[in-house]
């Protein structure tokens, strides 16, 4: 038999390429591989919460990344001469830059590089991307119960925190 032949059949009884189901399939090591139905339901928990938690991260984000750019619009105003962005009267008569436009969050979209802002988001999206792929290798084992949890816990996530998650708001501060 020749040797790609052979190597090429040994993988595929391997690498399972359908939907199974199975109690005793490992998740992330094979000190992981649960040996009861009780450690199964444990691990399927535990991806459920984990999906929840990447939900309820990229809310975290969203709500940061708001506050941010509030904070960067007051700023902006004080710098713009203290504007009141509601009514547009200035809150000294004695300002330089009376006559100046104020500034709003869609004409300022780039905000300068700031340590104490950028290395938290930073941080917060490795996070993000780390536990998403972890969600992706738990259904990439193709088990159907791994692969129902993570669903799972995206709409339980959403369900619960999902609405903080939007970028848009009706009315700002």
């Amino acid at each position: 038999m020749d040797m790609n032949m052979s190597s090429s059949t040994m993988m595929s009884d391997q690498m399972q390429m359908v939907f199974f189901t199975s109690t005793a399939t490992s998740l992330y090591s094979s000190a992981w591989t649960p040996s009861s139905t009780g450690q199964y339901a444990g691990t399927c928990i535990f991806l459920i919460l984990l999906a929840a938690i990447f939900r309820g991260l990229f809310a975290l984000r969203a709500i940061q990344e708001r506050k941010k750019a509030r904070s960067e619009l007051r700023r902006q105003t004080l710098l713009q001469g203290g504007r009141n962005k509601r009514n547009n009267e200035t809150k000294s008569s004695d300002s330089s830059l009376d006559g100046a436009a104020p500034v709003t969050l869609q004409e300022y979209t780039l905000r300068p590089w700031r340590l104490s802002t950028d290395v938290p988001r930073a941080l917060l999206d490795t996070v993000i991307a780390g536990i998403g792929y972890l969600l992706m290798l738990a259904v990439m084992t193709y088990n159907v119960g791994y692969y129902l949890s993570v669903l799972g816990g995206v709409f339980l996530g959403s369900l619960i925190i999902g609405r903080y998650a939007s970028q848009w708001r009706r009315h700002e501060q």
